[in-house]
């Protein structure tokens, strides 16, 4: 292996070296860089609450403090929209009677004052009872229900059983038995009242 044989630079080359030499960045710096300072945390203020004054003309503001009365809260769809959208089982003319109080039921049942858990069972007993006798038309009573507030956070629905019947006329046992159902007349307590028309046995 023959040795390389060094010669010195000429004048030109150098001029050209030193370019490159003061054009040239070095890749690393020589030595190791010094660490940051490390900041100290900034000490930590309590917060405080904004002591500005209040916008002229409100600071006697309540929400709700304008309100002229109460309102009942029902979210369930309107008895009187369902039983209008309701389809009709009976004839159209006998039930055209009924809706104008023409008929006379041949039974009724008052469930005024009575709680849910006593009000099911009764109305259960008299429509199974009604149309074992044969009978075709009876009046159920629930009344429109009085608003009462016990402070709670879910608003109470206005006229519990009013609600409850229809419910509980188109759901086993009862279903079987009842043929059409309708708010009754005013002549038969109105909103308060349902007619029911019993199937034959």
């Amino acid at each position: 292996m023959s040795k390389r044989k060094t010669r010195a630079l000429r004048p030109e080359e150098e001029a050209l070296w030193q370019k490159v030499i003061e054009q040239a960045k070095p890749l690393h710096t020589r030595g190791t860089p010094k660490p940051a300072p490390k900041q100290k945390p900034k000490p930590h203020k309590p917060f405080e609450r904004e002591t500005s004054a209040p916008l002229p003309g409100l600071e006697s503001l309540r929400v709700g403090s304008k309100a002229k009365q109460k309102v009942a809260h029902d979210f369930a769809p309107d008895l009187s929209e369902s039983f209008a959208r309701a389809p009709v089982h009976m004839g159209r003319k006998a039930f055209q009677q009924l809706k104008r109080g023409r008929l006379e039921p041949e039974g009724r049942l008052d469930l005024h004052g009575m709680t849910l858990a006593q009000a099911h069972p009764a109305l259960n007993r008299f429509i199974l009872g009604a149309q074992a006798q044969g009978k075709r038309l009876v009046l159920v009573i629930t009344g429109k229900g009085k608003h009462r507030d016990d402070g709670g956070p879910i608003p109470q629905k206005l006229g519990v059983l009013r609600h409850q019947v229809p419910h509980w006329l188109q759901i086993p046992p009862l279903n079987s038995a009842v043929l059409q159902v309708t708010p009754a007349h005013l002549r038969h307590g109105g909103a308060g009242a349902y007619y029911v028309y019993l199937r034959r046995r």
